[in-house]
């Protein structure tokens, strides 16, 4: 991989700088190699986070040191990363738009001069890829937002935000995975929880992967959100196309 640079980032820590600009080809790029980091069972590293253009990696000085995993790394970007490996999944989210679920839509349309329904359509019209995990646990950071809906955020934040709400803030959206203050305007809620500590595996997704919002009726609504709380909804699932 061209353009890479390996940084230290305190005492057991390593920082894979792969380029300067937030793009999709950066981000494959950064997907790719914490596949290839999986596979490969890197002795002495204990995690790894991708953010937009970086991938941060722990490690533990007391079984690996700073000189022998950045040999490690070094062979590891010179490797082909097969497209299977880097493969992404699609991950349906049902949303409830408007209303007591979505209460600054309006807002939203009137702002980019567009109906309610325009917006809906607009917004649960693409695949958003997940550059980056933070700020919450399983909160995601999307590109892909059509500039048409680009709103800014709110100027009194609110103090609680319900775990679900699907907002935008600027050029972003994203879904609130826990109940939180936040300043994003928001225009619909999803019964699904992006974030669940008594799941096998906590948050839902991960970095690289992608989010379609589907909009869902108030009954739609209710009968998800009666699964979930029975622990007897699945997120419908589909491989991203390569």
């Amino acid at each position: 991989m061209k353009e890479t640079k390996i940084l230290t980032a305190g005492d057991s820590s390593l920082l894979i700088q792969f380029g300067q600009e937030i793009s999709p080809e950066i981000n494959a790029q950064i997907t790719a190699f914490v596949h290839l980091m999986r596979e490969q069972h890197l002795e002495g590293v204990t995690d790894v986070i991708p953010a937009f253009t970086s991938l941060l990696i722990n490690y533990d000085p007391r079984v690996i040191d700073y000189r022998k995993l950045k040999r490690r790394l070094e062979k590891l970007l010179k490797l082909e990363v097969s497209k299977k490996a880097s493969s992404s999944r699609i991950f349906e989210i049902p949303v409830c738009y408007g209303g007591e679920y979505g209460p600054d839509l309006e807002n939203i349309a009137k702002h980019a001069n567009l109906t309610t329904q325009e917006v809906i359509t607009i917004h649960s019209s693409s695949d958003y890829l997940i550059y980056m995990l933070g700020f919450l646990p399983g909160f995601s950071y999307l590109g892909g937002l059509d500039e048409r809906i680009h709103t800014p955020r709110l100027a009194n934040p609110r103090i609680r935000i319900p775990a679900g709400s699907v907002g935008i803030g600027g050029s972003q959206t994203g879904i609130y995975p826990l109940d939180s203050p936040g300043g994003w305007q928001l225009l619909g809620l999803t019964p699904v929880k992006t974030y669940d500590p008594n799941r096998d595996v906590p948050i839902l997704f991960e970095a690289g992967d992608y989010i379609r919002f589907v909009p869902v009726s108030e009954s739609d609504f209710a009968n998800i959100k009666n699964e979930v709380d029975n622990g007897t909804y699945t997120c419908t699932i589909h491989p991203k196309e390569v």
